[in-house]
């Protein structure tokens, strides 16, 4: 039986095809390797890490927040009434805790962040790749590979201007308030 093959792993098979196949110089293909596969592919696996996190945090506070109530409801008393009311209050925690701590990532955001900057990449590089959307005037992919390395470091450079101006000023409003 054949091992399945990852996602990113499949995509980088796939790119690297169509990389290949195109009619450019090598440092451009490298260019296309090093720049524009490497950050989709990193922005894969960090939109999929933060999408796990986000659930796995989400999970645990909705899950918990309906286990608590009921578990406060039941009147048990001698033993079982102990053992529910130290359930009661490791879940109560455990439900706080992950409320806090995604509250603090923002990894649901950290997540649409990434998956809308890799989706934006990827669209970029199959626009070129068919010679479609701004590529479509070009008559080579040689001559429209200027603009796709322009387009693809502006797209770059917003999701760094955005990163910097919405996610880390963020945390550091939230740390100064005084209260």
């Amino acid at each position: 039986m054949q091992a399945q093959v990852s996602y990113r792993e499949w995509l980088k098979q796939d790119y690297g095809t169509l990389i290949d196949a195109l009619k450019l110089e090598e440092l451009q293909k490298h260019f296309l390797r090093s720049r524009w596969l490497d950050q989709v592919l990193w922005m894969e696996g960090r939109a999929d890490s933060a999408r796990n996190r986000y659930y796995a945090l989400r999970m645990i506070t909705i899950i918990g927040g309906v286990i608590v109530p009921a578990l406060v409801s039941l009147k048990l008393s001698d033993i079982g009434g102990s053992v529910i009311y130290g359930l009661t209050f490791a879940i109560s925690l455990l439900v706080a805790i992950s409320a806090a701590v995604e509250e603090f990532f923002h990894y649901g955001e950290r997540w649409r962040h990434y998956r809308r900057i890799v989706e934006l990449m990827k669209i970029e590089g199959w626009q070129f790749f068919q010679m479609s959307g701004p590529y479509r005037s070009y008559s080579t992919h040689a001559d429209a590979y200027p603009v796709f390395a322009t387009a693809v470091e502006e797209i770059i450079q917003r999701d760094v201007d955005l990163y910097i101006t919405r996610v880390v000023p963020e945390k550091e409003e939230k740390k100064e308030k005084p209260g």
